[in-house]
């Protein structure tokens, strides 16, 4: 099944889709290979972004002028070879993962699309692994597609690492609805993350209905 936004029905989906510069073939085999192992059970059908975030995250890796990007949350690695696609020649992304097995398809397909010397993958808790970093700003872009209930210490520990007027995305903001009546304690987790954001003096916010709820912070 191809991943698409919750708010669209099908038809609408696949009208949005046909209207949106579609993947090529290595990003088409990735989301086939991606699909094809969910409908087998051997991965979770929802880690996967939506074809149209996936463009529309190039996009704006292009459009920002990003040098340097981190994701949290690296899946099969589709949105890490959307991001990467955006980046300048001498661009660089950093993809922090926990499953060698998931990450070994992103692998050969980074490999594929020529993006394998851009990009470069450490596997571990991804909370350790961001602390870890220098506290000083460095990067451009940010992707958070990860634990749930992390979200708050992935943001805060994201913002000192973020240069000037730095792009933080935040994937699955709307959790298909259940903002509007949390049922698991990762829903709540957002609920509270997504008020506090709106409010929050660091950042500029907006919460945008895409896919499964896109939240853009942009550090002030």
């Amino acid at each position: 099944m191809t991943p698409r936004s919750f708010l669209l029905t099908a038809e609408l989906g696949d009208y949005v889709r046909a209207n949106s510069e579609p993947p090529d073939d290595v990003a088409a085999d990735l989301l086939a290979e991606t699909a094809e192992l969910a409908d087998r059970g051997d991965v979770p059908s929802t880690f996967q972004i939506a074809p149209e975030q996936g463009t529309f995250m190039q996009l704006l890796t292009r459009a920002l002028g990003v040098r340097r990007a981190i994701e949290i949350g690296t899946f099969t690695g589709y949105s890490a070879l959307c991001v990467a696609r955006g980046l300048p020649d001498d661009g660089s992304l950093l993809c922090l993962d926990t499953s060698e097995e998931w990450t070994a398809v992103a692998r050969r397909y980074w490999d594929r699309a020529g993006l394998a010397d851009q990009i470069e993958l450490r596997l571990g808790d991804a909370h350790e692994s961001l602390r870890a970093l220098p506290a000083e700003p460095t990067f451009d872009l940010a992707f958070v597609d990860a634990d749930k209930a992390g979200y708050a210490d992935y943001v805060d520990q994201l913002h000192p690492r973020m240069t000037d007027g730095a792009v933080v995305l935040l994937d699955n903001t709307l959790r298909s609805g259940r903002v509007l009546d949390p049922q698991s304690d990762d829903d709540r987790a957002l609920v509270e993350l997504n008020a506090a954001l709106a409010t929050d003096p660091r950042w500029e916010t907006v919460l945008l209905p895409l896919a499964d709820g896109l939240t853009m912070l942009r550090r002030r």
